[in-house]
């Protein structure tokens, strides 16, 4: 298998596996517990939070431990508003379902207000500033768009959204471990991040939440992670989400210039050997240095059946439409176009050989296909 679906979900980095491994079974105990065998297991719970506050450039006690991305922007868009009579939240159309689903579910009372991007994939700061009103209780922007590679103005909302007195929350999910970011620069008031995509655990996730900022926890139980997450910790999780922060903290510069090489040498090979019957999406927009998405002249299924050693990501014609569909449409594609669109994102342990070796049995796929 060549893998090229990094966006999705990334392999675990043997030295998280590592760093994971005493915590399922010689270090059980829960960071709660009052004996000296537990005292380990609350070093290493919070060694685990200065790990991911290096990543995040945050204080440790600005991070809450979530079960993933999905939890953290939940919790972010429903402990924010919680309490509040009512009100709109802008949300953009390149939001994950997980935001746009819990602003959905505020209740009566609630209406969500959609801002549009452009046919390069980004969204204009001054299309939210037209949009906030005095009622308006909340911004939504993600800081990086799984499918198209866009990088939003995050802190340039956040400068409107603020000046105007409104919380912004960021999905930052696909920007660590990718380029160097730090909270500081998205300027959000909560970001969240999840561990699988930066080679941690799955079920593991975190919420900065910037000090001094009031949220309300969301479920209920005995209080943990600064009463906003009840229950016993998953530790080995969060060891691990740790242990990939850092690791991910100490390589993004060198990362970040060899995805975006293998990325631009993806698109030069479809080049030679498609131009001019390849169209490579958003490429004038500041994107992921590590994901491509194009279109060919061909069904991207019938590539994705054929070429079966290749793992990438093409659109599913079922409804509810999937995050790809959606993502496109955003974008302006009509349905022959997204029927057509391939996404590639490549990973730390992608070669030169695999790219070349994509291309062209992607090329052999659409040959065998016409």
């Amino acid at each position: 298998m060549i893998y090229l679906d990094y966006n999705r979900t990334t392999p675990l980095a043997p030295s998280v596996l590592e760093a994971m491994e005493p915590f399922w079974s010689k270090h059980f105990m829960l960071p709660g517990q009052q004996h000296a065998h537990a005292q380990l297991v609350s070093e290493a719970l919070e060694s685990a939070r200065e790990g991911l506050a290096s990543l995040l450039g945050c204080e440790p006690f600005e991070i809450i431990f979530t079960g993933g991305g999905t939890e953290s922007n939940n919790l972010a868009v429903l402990g924010l508003l919680a309490g509040k009579p009512g009100g709109r939240v802008i949300v953009s159309t390149l939001e994950h379902d997980s935001v746009v689903e819990a602003v959905r579910h505020l209740g009566p009372g609630w209406v969500m207000d959609t801002v549009e991007c452009d046919g390069d994939g980004l969204v204009d700061p001054d299309q939210v500033e037209l949009l906030i009103g005095d009622d308006t209780r909340l911004v939504c922007l993600q800081a990086a768009n799984a499918v198209l590679g866009t990088l939003q103005p995050v802190r340039e909302v956040a400068d409107i959204a603020h000046n105007r007195g409104v919380p912004l929350h960021c999905d930052a999910t696909q920007i660590f471990g990718k380029i160097p970011a730090d909270v500081s620069q998205l300027r959000a008031d909560t970001v969240a991040v999840s561990g699988h995509k930066f080679y941690g655990p799955k079920g593991s996730g975190g919420l900065f939440i910037r000090r001094g900022l009031e949220i309300s926890p969301i479920a209920y139980g005995e209080p943990r992670e600064m009463g906003l997450r009840p229950g016993a910790e998953n530790v080995p999780a969060c060891v691990g989400l740790g242990a990939a922060a850092s690791l991910a903290a100490r390589c993004v510069v060198d990362v970040s210039d060899n995805l975006s090489a293998l990325r631009d040498r993806f698109a030069d090979g479809l080049r030679r050997v498609f131009d001019p019957d390849v169209v490579v999406l958003c490429d004038q927009s500041p994107r992921l240095p590590n994901t491509l998405t194009f279109r060919l002249p061909c069904n991207a299924s019938t590539i994705q059946e054929s070429a079966r050693q290749l793992a990438i990501a093409t659109a599913q014609s079922d409804e509810p439409p999937d995050e790809m569909t959606r993502m496109l449409r955003a974008i302006g594609c009509s349905d022959s176009d997204i029927s057509r669109t391939i996404q590639i994102s490549v990973g730390w342990t992608t070669s030169r050989d695999q790219v070349d070796r994509a291309v062209e049995l992607i090329a052999e796929a659409m040959e065998s296909s016409l």
